[in-house]
């Protein structure tokens, strides 16, 4: 455990807590001190829920620690229980209270309460919150299904003929509270398999009740949207039930078609009619003169597993893009991603180390971060665009409109997120290139960016260790290169530099720099 300002990813606790909190007929009752009811306040003010989590605190205090902390336990456990009336209930310690040892499990069990109580083992201090929000929804679902499920060793793959006029049916796994365009995606998801003819049965956590997890069973594949939450249970229900599962996470416009392709194989439909009336805006701007000045662009790009892989190959393959780095907090799928860094000729970065991140994208110097909310405040500091495609995010990113990242409309808001900070930015860029021109001025009035706003061109990045000095002519000289080459310019000057031996970076330097590599 490391003491930092920010982190990616809270204790596994917090991650058991979004399974609960999505979830309808749950209790989660945690062994934790007073303090840890802070949790509450990323449901309630980030994602703007409108009740508290579904959490019975214990609350022990200071005082308690001399005392039966235990028998504080059992009777949060039965008054959750008599006040909730629940048809399930999941017990458990946060980082505090799994320093007590007191079991919470076992405490439960001992009471002998008229609905399914399931205990969770969340190791603190080796395991995040991503890993605790897994195996909440794998336990859940081995508890609750599990009685459904066929004896071990008869379970066989599933037939996929069916009735005439039975539709094949499916689950949504992995969503949850406080994800990331979760609720917009299972609607845009929902939508595209009603059209491809197959009924969602269960979308689980987010919606479910313990009766539904139960029946889960009874689909003829699963649809895992989020691995980081649902590859566990999603393997176990193939083994149970034999349900086979889809591969392909929809985001993007290539994925979302192989998705169809995929389902359709599952299904036994053709997919070419569907596919050929897709929605999506992104293959015109792609083939259009308007995309070509985007065309190269370097991009740095950082999350959670499934996200950062997605939006890689979607900023490589599908915007013409080019990828600098590419990495995830994600120690799960970190095996996915250091594959897809190396595909692109690049070393993945897994780290959790906020600090960490932030000198790799000041070291690749990219034109374009696509990131948490966490990379947005570094490129903020930096002066380099960046759009958000990841949790953690702050409440700006939990929009009230419709907006998913999956799907086919999903592959419409990707394009407009990867898009438009580098459009914003080359206006801004402009507005300060003219902004000395004796019609465009500070005397002639505020742009529409209101007063006292201060362009790219303006803002002074902070000096990289080793850099070369530069004299303050050459700097204000760089300035009126437009910023989507700007790095570059910076880069191949300082090399140039560096090669001939300069200890000052002149304005005469930064032109026998561009004359040298522009031969």
């Amino acid at each position: 455990m490391q003491l930092t300002v920010w982190t990616y990813e809270g204790p596994p606790h917090v991650g058991a807590m979004r399974v609960a909190t999505a979830m309808q007929g749950l209790r989660y009752v945690l062994h934790a001190p007073q303090g840890d009811t802070y949790a509450d306040l990323l449901f309630t003010m980030i994602e703007r829920r409108q009740k508290r989590p579904p959490v019975t605190y214990t609350t022990f205090q200071a005082r308690d620690l001399g005392g039966d902390t235990a028998e504080l336990m059992k009777t949060a456990v039965k008054e959750a229980f008599e006040r909730f009336r629940p048809q399930a209930m999941i017990v458990g310690a946060s980082c505090t209270g799994e320093l007590i040892q007191d079991d919470p499990g076992g405490l439960a069990r001992a009471l002998a309460l008229p609905v399914p109580v399931i205990p969770l083992e969340l190791p603190s201090y080796s395991k995040k919150e991503n890993w605790g929000a897994a195996e909440t929804f794998y336990q859940l679902v081995r508890a609750l299904a599990g009685p459904q499920a066929p004896a071990p060793g008869s379970v066989t793959p599933r037939d996929p003929s069916r009735p005439a006029g039975e539709r094949p049916s499916c689950n949504l796994l992995g969503p949850t509270a406080l994800g990331f365009r979760h609720r917009d995606d299972v609607a845009e998801v929902t939508r595209l398999l009603e059209r491809c003819g197959v009924a969602v049965k269960v979308v689980a956590p987010l919606g479910a009740t313990p009766a539904d997890i139960a029946r889960l069973g009874e689909a003829d594949f699963n649809v895992p949207l989020y691995p980081e939450v649902a590859a566990s249970a999603a393997q176990w229900l193939k083994r149970a039930f034999g349900q086979p599962a889809t591969t392909t996470v929809p985001l993007g416009y290539g994925a979302t078609r192989r998705f169809v392709e995929e389902v359709a194989a599952l299904c036994g439909f053709d997919p070419a009619l569907l596919l050929a009336g897709e929605p999506s805006r992104l293959p015109w701007y792609s083939r259009s003169i308007d995309s070509t000045y985007l065309t190269g662009k370097r991009v740095f790009v950082f999350g959670d597993a499934t996200h950062a892989l997605a939006v890689a190959r979607v900023a490589q393959e599908e915007m013409a893009f080019t990828l600098v780095g590419l990495g995830s907090y994600s120690r799960e799928g970190a095996r996915e991603v250091r594959q897809a860094a190396q595909e692109a000729g690049l070393e993945a970065l897994i780290t959790d180390d906020y600090l960490a991140v932030e000198a790799a994208i000041a070291e690749a110097q990219p034109e374009l971060v696509l990131g948490t909310q966490m990379e947005r405040h570094v490129a903020k500091r930096l002066g380099i665009p960046c759009a958000v495609i990841s949790a953690p995010v702050h409440v700006q990113d939990y929009p009230a409109r419709y907006s998913p990242l999956m799907g086919f409309e999903g592959a419409n808001v990707l394009f407009d997120t990867l898009v438009h900070p580098l459009t914003m930015g080359l206006e801004e860029h402009l507005l300060g290139m003219f902004r000395d021109d004796f019609e465009f001025n500070d005397t002639a009035g505020p742009s529409h960016l209101g007063a006292g706003h201060t362009p790219p061109a303006e803002r002074s990045a902070p000096e990289q260790p080793g850099s070369l000095p530069w004299s303050t002519d050459a700097e204000a000289e760089l300035r009126k290169i437009p910023f989507f080459v700007r790095g570059k310019a910076r880069r191949n000057t300082e090399r140039y530099a560096a090669e001939q031996g300069v200890a000052t970076i002149t304005v005469e330097t930064l032109y026998d720099a561009k004359a040298h590599f522009g031969r």
